[in-house]
């Protein structure tokens, strides 16, 4: 017999699983991920350094917007509008007509201060009259002075000769006849005193007619200003456009009754700036002349190029209707906001005429990157020029 073999024992681990893995493999990096990363890294430092060049080079602010004249019309005197000659967003002309008032009052005023003229000019030729007839009463007076006076110098020397002839040596003429003589003396003299006192008595009515002349005159020039100021009045039932512009916020109609000061209309021009609302912090390297990027809300897409025009003497908290007080233990610092004029190229606002209005909305960047030796170089030619102006 032949001996018995020994039993195999079977394994339930596959030879394959049993070896071990080599430690060198490791899978390489996704090359799609590293070129991501990679742009990404770029990406930041792209905008890194252009918000650094933007922070370096540029100033930029979103309180901004158009300004503009905008004039109110108003009526000078009270009335009852007659016509209303414009309509809404009309373009005008300085002195055209905007609306009438109904002219009636202010015509009688007119016509009732004429008619006063007209009779204090009657009564002025009157006075003239007057006055050359008292004229002539002073010229007869003093004709007849002078008559009693030669009469006054013949009973003299009438009075003088029968004194001669009359005396204790010789009797020529009787006494009778002396004491004729002299009371006839005594007669003249006393005529030549009440023809002088005629004769003054008429120069005084000469000057007091003279005077009534002069205070008609002056009532009639009074009136004629009376007159100009009540013509001017009839006039301003007229009322006109002060300046050319474009019609808006119209509150005028026909039948209404307006009051002095009232406004009916207001007009905007077409010459219109930017009103930029800067930090103070932001105002270090700002300068008159400075190169401004304007981008306007209303037309999107579209830049326009204006300048630094001018800079506001205060900051918007002071023109404030009630400034903060900061005089007190509860003191908050705020960053202030200053105005900056920024004027626009006429060729842009030719191009947008009509399109710019006052209170858009507006993005302003001032251009601050050039040299610093320039602004004080610009203010010293600036000043240099002023002196020779």
């Amino acid at each position: 017999m032949s001996s018995p073999q020994p039993e195999q024992k079977l394994s339930a681990i596959p030879p394959s699983a049993a070896a071990p893995a080599p430690a060198s493999a490791k899978k390489p990096p996704n090359r799609k991920v590293l070129v991501v990363a990679g742009l990404i890294a770029l990406a930041a430092i792209g905008a890194g350094a252009r918000m650094w060049y933007r922070s370096a080079h540029f100033v930029e602010t979103e309180n901004a917007y158009i300004a503009g004249h905008v004039h109110p019309v108003s009526a000078r005197i009270s009335g009852i509008v007659t016509k209303v000659l414009i309509d809404d967003n009309q373009i005008v002309k300085a002195g055209d007509v905007i609306a009438e008032l109904d002219p009636f009052d202010q015509r009688v005023k007119v016509e009732q201060i004429q008619a006063q003229i007209a009779s204090a000019q009657t009564q002025v030729v009157q006075a003239d009259a007057q006055v050359a007839q008292v004229q002539a009463q002073a010229s007869a007076a003093q004709a007849q002075v002078k008559q009693a006076e030669a009469m006054l110098v013949r009973a003299n020397q009438d009075a003088q000769r029968y004194g001669q002839l009359f005396t204790s040596q010789m009797k020529a003429v009787s006494k009778a006849e002396l004491d004729a003589a002299t009371a006839t003396r005594a007669s003249a003299v006393a005529d030549v005193a009440a023809r002088k006192d005629s004769a003054t008595a008429a120069r005084a009515q000469i000057a007091a007619a003279a005077s009534a002349r002069d205070v008609l005159k002056a009532q009639i020039d009074v009136l004629k200003v009376q007159l100009k100021d009540a013509e001017q009045q009839l006039a301003y039932n007229r009322i006109v456009a002060p300046v050319s512009g474009r019609v808006g916020k119209r509150s005028v109609e026909v039948g209404q009754r307006v009051q002095p000061g009232q406004q009916l209309t207001a007009l905007v021009q077409d010459d219109v700036w930017v009103t930029a609302n800067f930090k103070e912090t932001q105002l270090a390297d700002m300068r008159v002349g400075q190169s401004v990027h304007v981008a306007i809300d209303a037309i999107p897409g579209r830049e326009l190029t204006g300048r630094v025009d001018s800079f506001s003497p205060a900051s918007g908290n002071q023109f404030a209707l009630l400034p903060a007080d900061n005089a007190t233990g509860n003191f908050t610092k705020i960053v202030q906001r200053v105005p900056v004029k920024i004027t626009l190229k006429p060729e842009d606002m030719k191009a947008l005429s009509g399109r710019l209005v006052p209170g858009m909305s507006v993005i302003a960047e001032v251009e601050i990157g050039e040299d610093k030796a320039e602004p004080a170089q610009h203010a010293t030619a600036a000043h240099a020029t002023a002196q020779a102006h």
